[in-house]
């Protein structure tokens, strides 16, 4: 069993989300998975900065979920 990332990107201001994005890598463990998660969303927002996400209520969600491996 594997774990697949989803990262979805939202703007609080207007209520919208993003379509999510899968992570090209799987994890081995739902452990793995929310710690990539994390951080790759605090990477994000330093990305975006303080500005944009300010201006436009920018906040990221994910979700990790278990995949079948063939």
């Amino acid at each position: 069993m594997k774990y697949l990332l989803i990262m979805i990107m939202c703007s609080s201001l207007s209520g919208t989300c993003m379509p999510g994005y899968e992570w090209p890598k799987q994890f081995d463990s739902m452990y793995d998975c929310l710690q990539s998660g994390y951080a790759q969303s605090l990477m994000q927002h330093e990305k975006l900065g303080p500005k944009e996400v300010n201006e436009n209520g920018i906040y990221i969600k994910f979700i990790c979920r278990k995949t079948e491996t063939i």
